[in-house]
């Protein structure tokens, strides 16, 4: 999980035999691209085209689902640019610098503790990212922080606001498998799509691109990935992993059961249900299991017994320092001491602030409308972080894009967050009676479901009239956050002020512990920003050892049976005799992979694309923690595949001439 700016060139020359040099890395990166949504993907034409999985615009195939057809269970193809979709919500990003702000931050929270350090720090990154913007609108300036809180850099991105769907299979070939095999391989999923991003109104220039290579992957070939992991916890202390065994991860653990289930069930009520609840059932399910395998990684005894010994070990490199260790003191020591203050508010603050609303867009546009109404009415430095002006341009596009929100699957989120609400807080407990106002959270639901704010005319009046709207409105989702925000407020500043700043104190120290440790030898945690990781193809058996690394459409066919999840839709029935069989579909490699890799491009040592990561092993969801390369896998679908589907299945021949222009 490399920055780009900081890449051991000399290493992966040594270990996999490619050299790689400034330029290549450049063009890699400038081809890259960051979508808001949570996901990756690769520009691959000259006209904006760009490469990323199916399951990264499920919510837009379903915003361009309607009479014409449902674009999530028979695809959807753009025949010219006129026909291409905008995707509400999502924005596209490219990294076009980096600077290291590090100095200012650190001296910006100076002899300072609890909120007034998590204030001072935000205040200076919001200047920060300001600063090096200045004010033009075709950037999105970001600090991002990295080993914790012991190192900050603003990254400067390219944006693109507006993008449109070009091209999605079929929902049934894209997820071929379903659930029972997510998290495998082998595995047969034609998981890609195609976005096009625009630049006032037309497709934008991209001369910078990746080559399209229409060739296989071939076992032990290095490739390289260029994505966006979204967050691991690799540099968790020993305390801070079990608090997150013993705290976090049975209530979130709960959770995701008991919603995946009523997903499941509503799904199952009628088609129009499974098609509005397809994102949010994947997303459930994806999450379960991820939850389920980090609570037994950290279940592990030898895992555990693994974590104590090199912490072990890094306290002793810290104590033959001397000079260091008077001035870091005993950050695992002040970590230990928070355990009390996580364990009892933990659920407090995810409940009525970090996970207020448990998925409703009603609930985070109403949110977001009240608190920039109020926040921006002060200078921009002293405001909640997210609403600092170089924050605002994408916010404002989150809260006014014409993005659906389905009145079922509204008031199905609002009534599993308020019961567990009710549930986990108690019935009797103060904050539950202002959240609740003594209603049953069935009744607050249906009430709170008939906000007009899914009208995104009443939002973008919202956010025009600031305050005196926001208090004039009678919308009862607005006036719903208008009374009980302070509450959500009060439970963000407590635990910014007992957990968020005397963790980032600790971790600080860590990091420089560890680095004073390991000069040169570490890569910061996952931070949803742009990364380079290298690896080779190569398959891994259930047992650990090596196994086949490939699949093919011959495969595909074999494995349908006509049942789901293993259906394949009526296009690829009638294409089958037109196929190359022995067509790659997918491949595993060892490259380090995360959430928010999805999309990311594979390339080889020329940087030609070879395919698009889509999935890991079931191995790799403990990569959170730590990565092992003897288990750890990353699964692409293969540009091979891609490109045969596009010239036998769909008849896309101009989109495959697009691809091939070099």
């Amino acid at each position: 999980m490399w920055t780009f700016d900081d890449v051991p060139a000399a290493r992966i020359q040594r270990v996999v035999g490619v050299t790689i040099d400034r330029p290549w890395l450049d063009h890699l990166r400038r081809s890259a691209v960051r979508l808001t949504t949570g996901c990756s993907a690769a520009v691959v034409s000259r006209r904006g085209l760009a490469l990323t999985n199916q399951h990264c615009v499920l919510a837009c195939a379903q915003g361009v689902s309607g009479a014409a057809g449902d674009a999530l269970a028979e695809g959807f193809a753009a025949d010219t640019l006129a026909a291409e979709r905008r995707c509400p919500g999502m924005q596209a990003e490219v990294l076009v610098g980096v600077i290291d702000v590090s100095g200012p931050v650190f001296a910006a929270g100076a002899g300072k503790a609890g909120a007034a350090f998590v204030a001072a720090r935000e205040e200076a990154l919001s200047s920060a990212e300001a600063r090096v913007c200045r004010g033009d609108g075709r950037l999105r300036c970001q600090v991002i922080g990295f080993f914790a809180g012991g190192q900050f850099k603003v990254y400067e991105f390219r944006r693109y606001d507006d993008v449109r769907l070009v091209f999605a299979p079929e929902f049934g070939v894209a997820f071929f498998g379903g659930d029972p095999d997510n998290f495998t391989f082998p595995r047969f999923d034609l998981d890609f799509a195609f976005l096009r991003l625009y630049d006032a109104g037309a497709p934008a220039r991209t001369p910078t691109h990746l080559a399209w290579s229409a060739r296989p992957p071939a076992a032990g070939e290095a490739v390289f990935m260029a994505g966006n992991p979204a967050a691991s916890e690799r540099g968790l202390s020993v305390s801070q992993l079990e608090a997150l065994r013993d705290v976090e991860l049975p209530l979130i653990g709960a959770e995701r059961a008991e919603l995946r289930g009523r997903l499941i069930a509503f799904s199952e009520a009628s088609p129009e249900n499974r098609r509005i609840a397809a994102a949010a059932l994947f997303e459930a399910e994806n999450a379960f299991k991820v939850v389920r395998q980090r609570a037994a990684a950290l279940a592990d005894p030898a895992f555990m017994a693994a974590r104590r010994r090199d912490e072990a070990a890094l306290k002793a490199s810290l104590a033959a320092d001397p000079r260091l260790a008077a001035e870091l003191g005993d950050p695992w020591t002040d970590l230990e001491a928070l355990r009390e203050v996580q364990a009892d508010q933990f659920i407090v603050w995810r409940q009525l602030e970090n996970a207020a609303g448990g998925g409703s867009r009603l609930y985070a546009w109403a949110r977001g409308l009240v608190r920039a109404a109020y926040e921006r009415t002060r200078p921009s430095p002293t405001r909640l972080p997210e609403f600092a002006d170089s924050r605002l341009p994408l916010l404002e596009k989150t809260l006014l894009d014409d993005t659906p929100a389905p009145a079922p699957l509204e008031r199905l989120y609002l009534e599993f967050w308020l019961s567990k609400t009710r549930e986990w807080l108690g019935a009797d407990a103060p904050a539950t009676a202002i959240m609740l106002g003594g209603q049953s959270p069935e009744a607050l639901a249906a009430r709170l479901g008939a906000s007009a704010l899914g009208d995104p005319a009443r939002r973008r009046a919202l956010w025009a009239g600031g305050v005196a709207a926001i208090e004039a409105s009678d919308d009862p989702m607005i006036a719903y956050v208008r009374r009980t925000d302070p509450v959500s407020r009060a439970a963000r500043r407590l635990w910014e002020d007992r957990v968020t700043g005397p963790s980032e104190r600790a971790a600080e120290g860590i990091l420089r512990a560890r680095i004073a440790a390991r000069p040169g030898e570490i890569y910061p945690d996952a931070t949803f920003s742009p990364r380079l990781s290298w690896g080779v193809v190569a398959g891994v058996d259930a047992s650990g050892g090596t196994g086949g690394a490939f699949t093919t459409l011959g495969g595909l066919y074999a494995r349908a049976t006509g049942a789901e999840p293993y259906r394949l839709p009526p296009r690829w029935l009638a294409a089958r005799d037109r196929l190359d069989p022995a067509t790659v579909l997918d491949f595993s490699t060892t490259n380090d992979i995360v959430g928010g890799n999805s999309g990311s491009p594979v390339v080889d040592g020329k940087g030609e694309i070879i395919g698009a990561a889509f999935d890991g092993n079931l191995a790799s969801i403990v990569g959170d923690f730590a990565y092992d390369g003897a288990r750890d896998r990353a699964i692409a679908v293969s540009t091979a595949a891609i490109g045969e589907a596009l010239a036998k299945t769909y008849r896309r021949p101009g989109l495959l001439k697009e691809l091939e222009e070099r």
